[in-house]
C-alpha cells in the first residue's frame, strides 16, 4: 500500500515504469536535478529544452553527466516552452515539465488551440499531494492553484481529477472530502450547500468510483479523534484519501501552511485536465518537491 512518497518510488521500481519527460525551458540548477535524480531512479527518461550552455554549465557546476539528458538547443525562453509543449502534443513525450520560465509562459502554450494540451471545451485544475508525518497516508488535494472559485459543475469535474490521481497511486475506491467551514449544513454558506449536493452525487454513483461526503470542516476530515468528540458519523470522516477545497484561497493556505510550519512535510503537484500531465512547480520550489511532482506525473499516465 502506498502511503508515503519513498512507496511511490519503489512502486515505480518494482514495476519497471518508465516514460518521458520533457522540461520546458529546463536551464535551472533545482529542474535539471530533479530531472536527473528522476532519470537515476530509473522512471523517467529527460528532454531538457532550452539554452544548451546554461544547462552544460548547471551540469558541470553539479557533476551531472549530462549525456543522460537529451538536450534541446532553445535560446528563446519563449520558444523553447512552445517547442516542448509541441513535443508532448506530438507524442514525442508522456509527462510535461515546466523549468525556469514563468507559469504565464508555460500555461498560455499548454492552451494552445493548435499545439496545446487541453482538449475543447476540458477543464484545467492541480491535484497536489501531501506527505505529512501526522497524517498516517497520502492526502490529494485541490484546487490551489489555477481554478480561483470553482462554480458546482466545475467541482464535479474537478472532484473527478482527484479520484482519478487517488485511483492512478493504488486506491480502488477514494475517501473523497468536500471542505467547508463547517460540517454543519449551514445555509449561509453556499460551501456547504454544494458540498451536500456534492456528497449525494457521490451516493448516487453520478461522481463514480469514490466515497463522497460533505460539508466536512477540515478537523473532522483529516483526524478522527475531533470525529469522536463531535459524534459525527461518517463514511469519510477522520480517514479522508481527497480534500475538495471550496476556493483557491483555502486550498492555497492550506497547502502552504504545511510546507513552511510543518516539519518533515513532502509535497507533489501537476495540472489535469490535459492530454498529458503537466508539473507546474514553482520556481522556489525544493528539488524534493519537484521530484515528488515527476513521480506522481508518471504515476498518473501509467
Amino acid at each position: 500500500m502506498i502511503t508515503k512518497f519513498s512507496d511511490v518510488f519503489a512502486e515505480l521500481k518494482e514495476k519497471g515504469i518508465c516514460k518521458k519527460l520533457v522540461v520546458a525551458w529546463g536551464v535551472d540548477e533545482h529542474s535539471i536535478e530533479a530531472a536527473y535524480l528522476a532519470v537515476e531512479k530509473g522512471f523517467v527518461t529527460a528532454t531538457l529544452v532550452g539554452d544548451a550552455k546554461l544547462i552544460a554549465k548547471v551540469c558541470e557546476d553539479k557533476g551531472f553527466d549530462a549525456s543522460k539528458f537529451e538536450i534541446i538547443d532553445n535560446p528563446v525562453e519563449i520558444k523553447a516552452v512552445a517547442q516542448a509543449v509541441q513535443m508532448v502534443h506530438d507524442g514525442n513525450g508522456d509527462v510535461l515539465m515546466k523549468g525556469l520560465c514563468s507559469t504565464d509562459k508555460f500555461l498560455r502554450a499548454i492552451l494552445n488551440k493548435e499545439t496545446g494540451l487541453l482538449p475543447p471545451k476540458g477543464l484545467l485544475s492541480h491535484v497536489g499531494v501531501l506527505e505529512n508525518p501526522k497524517y498516517h497516508k497520502l492526502i490529494f488535494i485541490a484546487d490551489m492553484a489555477v481554478v480561483p472559485l470553482p462554480d458546482f459543475r466545475q467541482k464535479v469535474k474537478i472532484t473527478g481529477f482527484l479520484v482519478k490521481v487517488a485511483q492512478s497511486f493504488g486506491i480502488a475506491k477514494p475517501k473523497v472530502a468536500f471542505i467547508a467551514a463547517s460540517e454543519q449544513m449551514l445555509d449561509s454558506m453556499p460551501a456547504c450547500i454544494e458540498a451536500a449536493q456534492l456528497a449525494k452525487m457521490c451516493d448516487r454513483g453520478q461522481i463514480p468510483g469514490c466515497i463522497g461526503d460533505g460539508p466536512l470542516a477540515l478537523d473532522v476530515a483529516i483526524d478522527e479523534e475531533s470525529v469522536q468528540i463531535k459524534k459525527l458519523v461518517s463514511p469519510v470522516a477522520g480517514d479522508a484519501d481527497c480534500l475538495l477545497f471550496p476556493n483557491i484561497e483555502s486550498g492555497n493556505v492550506f497547502w502552504k501552511t504545511n510546507s513552511k510550519l510543518a516539519d518533515g512535510v513532502r509535497q507533489a503537484g501537476m495540472l489535469v485536465g490535459t492530454t498529458a500531465p503537466c508539473v507546474l512547480a514553482s520556481r522556489a520550489d525544493s528539488v524534493d518537491t519537484k521530484l515528488n511532482s515527476i513521480a506522481e506525473a508518471v504515476m498518473f499516465v501509467k
